[in-house]
């Protein structure tokens, strides 16, 4: 039976998912360089022919994550730059953060991936990027501790590096739950937002 073009578009998209993530989970094992397109293809149960079909090269594969990162990014500082109670669109980023690495279907080892990406520079270039979408994200965060300061809501101290500090730590929660299995919890959010509101919790 032939298949419509709407079938054969969504095994088409299915196809560029399996990808996506078994080249996630490779990135994360075996770094960028020493991945090859042949590791990902095995990972995805394909043949490199047909993987080849989706994507020319491993770089084209991972610029096509970068992508995605970059527009989690940008939607992430859309939505701390609105003007919403400063305390609760901290919770809220927090808590699906965590939310989504507690969920175990690759976030975290996609967060790993495109942080070493960033750190190495490889390839070429992706730190450039990722830092021109990172800072707008980073300055909206800052301007809502300044905002949650004034109300007297946040700790004090100089928000870009409290902003500096929480970021770190998601960063350091991402790494451990992509070694520790079940390492990490939605309900952690007031353990995370002590870092910006001192001893008590929310």
């Amino acid at each position: 039976m032939t298949r419509s073009a709407e079938q054969n578009a969504a095994m088409r998209d299915a196809t560029r998912l399996a990808i996506e993530g078994a080249a996630v989970r490779v990135f994360a094992e075996r770094g960028f360089a020493a991945t090859s397109i042949r590791h990902i293809a095995a990972a995805a149960g394909l043949s490199t022919g047909s993987l080849y079909r989706h994507y020319a090269s491993k770089e084209e594969l991972f610029d096509a994550l970068l992508d995605q990162a970059i527009t989690g990014l940008v939607a992430a500082s859309v939505e701390l730059s609105s003007d919403g109670d400063p305390l609760t669109l901290v919770r809220e980023f927090t808590r699906v953060f965590l939310n989504d690495l507690s969920r175990g279907h690759g976030e975290a080892e996609f967060f790993l991936v495109i942080n070493q990406g960033f750190l190495t520079d490889t390839p070429s270039g992706t730190s450039a990027r990722l830092a021109t979408a990172q800072r707008p994200l980073w300055d909206a965060f800052a301007d809502l501790v300044r905002r949650g300061q004034a109300a007297g809501r946040f700790a004090g101290g100089d928000p870009a590096r409290l902003t500096a500090t929480y970021f770190a730590a998601l960063s350091g929660i991402a790494g451990m739950r992509s070694v520790i299995p079940g390492g990490v919890e939605e309900s952690d959010v007031d353990i995370v937002l002590r870092l910006l509101l001192g001893e008590g919790t929310p």
